[in-house]
């Protein structure tokens, strides 16, 4: 995977983004913040203590907070 998206289930920003990425072939990770306590710590460190979603960090440390899929492909471009 070359990115997690960090999620949760009633986020629709998450879902029209997650529906964009599938359309688009673009492999990913999801992980549910409020499943994974430590997983909303990492989008919190992110995000100035925020839990804002969706959160992608990349394999490269980088991360984006509710992005374009145009930002997303282009980050993907940058990281190949």
């Amino acid at each position: 995977m070359t990115f997690t998206m960090y999620s949760t289930p009633w986020c629709g920003y998450c879902h029209r983004l997650r529906g964009q990425l599938d359309r688009e072939g673009i492999a990913y990770e999801v992980v549910d913040i409020e499943q994974q306590p430590d997983a909303a710590l990492i989008v919190e460190q992110v995000n100035n203590g925020n839990q804002t979603v969706p959160t992608l960090v990349y394999a490269d440390g980088s991360a984006h907070t509710n992005p374009s899929l145009t930002q997303v492909k282009d980050k993907l471009a940058a990281l190949a």
